[in-house]
């Protein structure tokens, strides 16, 4: 995997905004955005406002967009919806989306019994993982990915210190801080996450971008 062909295809909008573009443009979790490019895929972690706004879903939707997300994201939407839970996968426009958990595990903000969401999604042969609304959680060992999306931020997901650990345990090839500069932390926890990570795991701290 080229790391910098790979970044070129990624763009973070803020908060756990993350688009990626390829043979399809996928969303993840879109949250007080300004851009109007349209999504053939939407990943949606879980129906808290900050993941789950519909206002913000339908800036990026076309008569053809898919969203996939958990049951209770699902009563907010509408469109062409599928509903899934922790391991399931499905196949959309050509797209492998994998289904796995996303809770906290020291504080009760995503309990693990909400059934929140993380992806796994395969796009032009590239593996990204949106771990979601997290901690460092035991389904994180062991995933084999090529790109980590992580939050950071603490509060109600992982530190910056503890995503460091998660991203010792998951080892991609590129790892994305997330989570922070919206409604809790600053780029103060994605410095300090790259700097705990030099010469273990490359990380790439995104600009955030508006279009």
């Amino acid at each position: 995997m080229d790391v910098q062909e790979v970044v070129k295809k990624i763009a973070w909008l803020g908060h756990d905004v993350i688009r990626l573009e390829g043979s399809a443009v996928v969303y993840f979790d879109p949250y007080q955005i300004t851009t109007t490019r349209p999504a053939d895929i939407l990943c949606i972690t879980h129906d808290h406002f900050d993941h789950c706004s519909p206002e913000d879903a339908k800036k990026v939707m076309k008569s053809d967009t898919v969203i996939v997300t958990d049951a209770a994201s699902a009563k907010k939407l509408q469109g062409d919806i599928r509903v899934v839970a922790p391991g399931d996968r499905v196949q959309v426009k050509g797209v492998e989306i994998e289904v796995l958990p996303a809770y906290n595990t020291n504080k009760e903000f995503h309990p693990k019994s909400a059934a929140m969401l993380a992806f796994v999604v395969t796009l032009d042969g590239v593996r990204y993982y949106h771990a979601g609304d997290t901690d460092f959680i035991p389904e994180m060992k062991g995933l084999n990915v090529d790109v980590a999306f992580l939050p950071v931020s603490g509060t109600y997901v992982m530190t910056a210190e503890e995503a460091v650990e998660a991203a010792k345990a998951i080892r991609p090839k590129l790892a994305i801080p997330m989570h922070y500069g919206a409604i809790v932390g600053s780029e103060d926890d994605a410095v300090r996450f790259k700097k705990a990570l030099e010469g273990v795991v490359n990380v790439a701290i995104l600009s955030k971008q508006k279009d």
